[in-house]
């Protein structure tokens, strides 16, 4: 997925680092003395400030307060909301936002769990009003927040208390929107996209001051907390109401999750099935159309709607309306899941992820990348290396061939981008290549974009696969349906259990064949670990998570598998540089999903020919290297050049390469449950040794070099005179900043058991899960190393290989097995309904089984 650095989900905080800040000692009107930081936000008039007012040291019984000084640019006709984040990101951070009502300043604490809504928070957390100014440009707030630097939210904790030490710095994230929340007057009132964003590490030490036990004397006194009501506008999961005036302060409330109402019978209860999948994403999808060539028997279960709408998905812009295309569908419109993310990222993982029919494949750009050798003979064990893998990887690339020309009538649009880049890389000696047809040559060559387009649509999974599944009455598809664990006797996976994620949803036991059936997690590097920690396989102290939560829902302890399961997360390491260039164009894809061009909207309804038929944001070209470390190790880095602005840079002719660092590097991370079952990365896999760290300069060096070549090309981010070394040292290594969106690496593969001492791996070379008789994972999560590329094509292909070793793999059985079988019910599945392309280009397939309601 490529990683967007000014828009990422309703406040998502810490994407970069401001590129305009400076950092200075002042005093207010009030006499108190801050730390402060002054920076551009792009919205309204003038600079931005907050400033930072911490106690000594050894002031006890204050650490988890601070006084706060917000100068916040108004913004044009449509108002503007501040939002600050007490940690790096929007994420599993506590949240205090602002705006302007009238002559009034409302606050409001928020928690995200996800990239969604957020909810209004009902910790501990409370804020009182020092003094407020408001003039013609700008409003002004001087407060105390008490109990914000540790949180609580439905169980769901956190927290980032300053540190004592000289050195410390304390990070905070911010983003201001250009429209104000929805209701103004009212302090629970849902909010709109932000529009600029950025972090910045304040310097503890200059912010702690002995006269604070004096200063917070002057805020107003707080009221007690209220009690929860029910919020008139929210459309987020909470149904509480945290009230805040002009007055005072945020109060406590009750937030809760609420879940679709179930079917009033199970039309499963009686059923069984060869194979149950859980995850209908890349892994899961082709594995469903595998295992039910033969007749076996399939359900593969997603706990999203329908995206695509040759599957019945309804999400679209109105000039979309009258076709059977969604913004799913359209190139173009992929990168809006970072403006408009409701109802569609997971709710429950603290990083970007599309819950919806055809998982990351469904959201992201498309892009589409025949392995390189490497990846597999480097990172997988024996049964697994390239050799072992062309097969597959060419059954991939049959089923969904790749397109660098998606536009219909074959004609690159926008070319300027990769016009620039290119030529600064050719001058510099690079290679120009057809990436797919030369998948190993990784090293100083550049491609045009590959994607799995088809027909001037998205493809993929859904588009191929699914289609040829659904053709089979042995196979059905649940949508709407979560998987909170697999049920257990001993090691024997008897079934699943499930619950309606939306209306629609399956709730009760689901089983699969007694002695021979086989349950496969195809949920991603977050959603499977989360089913498997919930089924008692993990590390104990995420178990123990677990059981606090659930009490008597968890499996009992005398069943649980200690796994590895979290650890050795993974993702490429991005780094970006943001260039300006006289011939580069901007084209507004954002603008495009309600307000497109009108020649534009009507050549790609018509003939799926135009730039619309292109992947957002006008991804023009990537290029590699290998860059060999002190440790001996080669490392790969890939590239990714799009046109448009970033960290601070809006000029419409400005461009964002995306520096990946892949294949190779040490740096390891995990993920873990919170006590509100949300899953979050407790270690980021960025830059945790020098090694890692050498080779990203290294690359940045050499990019600088190459594009030295075009004396027109201008690198504005860095900074001019600001050497690699500084750069990288500034540059915050948060999920939020250096995130591509590629997990992966979370339920290792390999023939090293976690079960027994120094094991390192969850599956076995077979996909099972250790320790028991017919559990399998196939998914990134497996993948024991990063990969040189954007890995969707390769999670497909290890799926085609799992495929005929699930099926060939025999299950050992365990007593007090379900018994009986009954045919296949027909009902809550969905169907494809076409397409909407343009006569003569759509995929032929059957409408397959009849589905009632």
């Amino acid at each position: 997925m490529v990683k967007i650095t000014n828009i990422a989900g309703a406040l998502a905080l810490g994407v970069s680092t401001a590129s305009a800040q400076t950092f200075k000692t002042y005093t207010d009107d009030n006499g108190i003395e801050f730390w402060q930081s002054t920076f551009e936000t792009s919205v309204g008039d003038g600079s931005a400030q907050f400033g930072l007012a911490l106690p000594a040291a050894s002031q006890s019984g204050f650490e988890e307060e601070y006084i706060g000084h917000l100068v916040v640019p108004k913004g044009g006709d449509a108002g503007t909301w501040m939002g600050l984040s007490h940690m790096s990101g929007m994420t599993s951070s506590l949240l205090l936002i602002s705006w302007l009502d009238g002559e009034e300043i409302m606050t409001s604490f928020r928690y995200a769990s996800g990239y969604t809504q957020p909810d209004i928070y009902n910790g501990n957390a409370t804020l009182s009003k020092i003094s407020q100014n408001i003039n013609d440009t700008h409003f002004e707030l001087t407060y105390r927040c008490e109990g914000c630097w540790s949180w609580d939210h439905d169980g769901a904790t956190g927290g980032q208390v300053p540190a004592t030490t000289s050195a410390a710095a304390q990070i905070v994230g911010w983003a201001q929107a250009t429209q104000a929340p929805n209701s103004p007057s009212d302090a629970d009132s849902d909010i709109k996209q932000h529009d600029d964003d950025g972090i910045f590490g304040a310097a503890v030490a200059s912010a702690r001051n002995s006269a604070y036990t004096s200063w917070v004397s002057l805020a107003t006194a707080t009221s007690a907390p209220a009690a929860a009501t029910a919020s008139p506008t929210g459309s987020s999961n909470s149904t509480g109401s945290a009230g805040s005036t002009g007055t005072g302060a945020v109060a406590t409330a009750s937030a809760s999750a609420t879940a679709a109402a179930c079917p009033s019978t199970n039309t499963m209860a009686n059923t069984t099935w060869d194979y149950i999948i859980v995850g209908g994403g890349a892994g899961g999808i082709p594995l469903a159309d595998k295992l039910s060539e033969d007749g076996a028997s399939v359900l593969l279960i997603e706990k999203g709607p329908a995206s695509s709408g040759r599957w019945g998905g309804t999400m679209k812009p109105e000039w979309l309306v009258g076709s059977n295309l969604t913004r799913f569908d359209v190139p173009g419109l992929d990168n809006e899941i970072w403006k408009d993310s409701e109802g569609i990222a997971c709710e429950d993982y603290s990083v970007m992820a599309g819950c919806v029919l055809g998982g990351g494949t469904a959201v992201n750009a498309g892009l589409w990348w025949k392995a390189n050798p490497e990846d597999f003979d480097y990172n997988f064990p024996e049964g697994w290396k390239s050799s072992d893998m062309q097969s597959a990887v060419d059954r991939t690339f049959e089923r969904i061939p790749f397109t660098d020309h998606p536009s219909m009538d074959g004609i690159i649009y926008k070319p300027q981008g990769y016009n620039v880049v290119s030529g600064a890389l050719a001058a510099a000696g690079w290679q120009n290549v057809t990436a797919d047809e030369v998948p190993g040559k990784k090293n100083h060559t550049f491609s045009r974009p590959n994607h799995m387009f088809s027909n001037g649509e998205r493809g993929g999974p859904m588009a191929t696969y699914l289609v040829s599944a659904s053709e089979r009455k042995n196979f059905k598809l649940l949508t709407n349906t979560t998987v909170p664990r697999v049920i257990r006797d001993g090691s024997h996976i008897t079934g699943v259990e499930t619950e309606a994620f939306l209306d629609g949803g399956m709730c009760g036991e689901i089983n699969v064949t007694p002695n021979t059936g086989k349950v496969i997690l195809s949920a991603g590097a977050f959603g499977t670990p989360k089913i498997l920690f919930r089924s008692g396989i993990g590390p104990q102290d995420q178990l123990e998570v677990v059981q606090e939560a659930e009490g008597d829902a968890m499996v009992s302890s005398s069943d649980w598998i200690n796994l590895p399961v979290g650890h050795n997360l993974d993702d490429h390491t991005n780094t970006d540089v943001v260039i300006t260039h006289p011939n580069v164009s901007f084209y507004d894809f954002y603008g495009a999903y309600n307000n497109p061009i009108k020649s534009d909207a009507e050549s790609y309804l018509s003939e799926r020919t135009g730039i619309l038929a292109q992947s957002a944001p006008n991804l023009s070209v990537l290029f590699w290297e290998e860059i060999l470390g002190d440790d001996g190790i080669v490392r790969q880095m890939q590239y990714t050049a799009r046109v448009e602005g970033g960290h601070g840079i809006s000029s419409n002719q400005s461009m964002v390469i995306s520096q990946y660092l892949g294949r190779g590097k040490t740096s390891k991370g995990r993920t873990v449950i919170n006590g509100a079952l949300d899953m979050i990365v407790s270690q980021t896999p960025y830059l945790n040794n020098e090694h890692d760290l050498a080779a990203v300069a290294a690359g940045i060096n050499s990019l600088k070099a190459a594009l030295s070549k075009d004396p027109q090309i201008n690198i504005v981010f860095p900074a001019a005179n600001t050497s690699t070394e500084d750069f990288l040292a500034d540059y915050a290594v948060t999920t939020g900043s250096r995130t591509a969106n590629h997990w992966m690496g979370s339920c290792k593969m390999g023939p090293d058991s976690g079960l027994v001492d120094n094991g390192t791996s969850v599956v076995d070379t077979n996909t099972k899960v250790y320790g028991t008789d017919n559990l399998f994972v196939v998914d990134a999560s497996i993948f024991p190393g990063m990969v040189s590329t954007n890995p969707s094509a390769l999670i497909v292909a290890v799926a085609e290989k799992a495929s005929g070793l699930i099926a060939d793999a025999k299950v050992e059985s365990s007593s007090n097995q379900v018994s009986g079988s009954a045919p296949f019910p027909l009902g809550n599945s969905t169907s494809p309904q076409g397409t909407g392309m343009p006569s003569g280009t759509g995929l032929p397939y059957s409408t397959g089984v009849s589905l009632a309601p």
